[in-house]
């Protein structure tokens, strides 16, 4: 489903970079939508991307700058890395936004604003990584985003 995230104006003659697609979004209580065809949500609550070496940057970028600054129900914003079990999460407080992330498939991350405990072994249930060497590449690219 799509989701704003970008500010709206009636005068406005595109609709360029006020949309986004996320992965996975959730919703607490009744969905609310843009207009009348119910085709763009405006309240998640969480949402989730699944990174790729083509989306990362945008995903943890600009896309991130779009949902924080334009969607105020948002709680919790989670990047689940493809190729090791990393999992970054983003979450909404008073005085800001807070990283905390899992990495290891015995670790887990904790979703307060859903009540959710997800342990990445079940994430990752069933995936096959690549070689350690280039998880590490991974890892490091990453860090630098951070």
């Amino acid at each position: 489903m799509k989701i704003r995230s970008g500010p709206f104006f009636k005068e406005q003659k595109t609709n360029k970079g006020m949309f986004s697609y996320a992965d996975v979004s959730i919703v607490c209580g009744e969905p609310q939508f843009h207009d009348k065809f119910q085709d763009v949500l405006i309240n998640p609550i969480v949402i989730i991307e699944i990174l790729s070496k083509s989306t990362e940057g945008f995903d943890r970028g600009e896309k991130f700058r779009r949902y924080l600054t334009h969607i105020p129900s948002l709680q919790d914003y989670v990047l689940f890395y493809q190729t090791l079990p990393w999992i970054p999460v983003y979450s909404r407080h008073p005085d800001g936004w807070l990283m905390t992330d899992a990495l290891g498939l015995e670790d887990s991350i904790r979703l307060s604003s859903i009540d959710c405990h997800l342990p990445l072994s079940e994430v990752y249930d069933r995936v096959e990584f690549p070689p350690l060497e280039e998880q590490a590449e991974e890892t490091d690219a990453g860090a630098e985003n951070d």
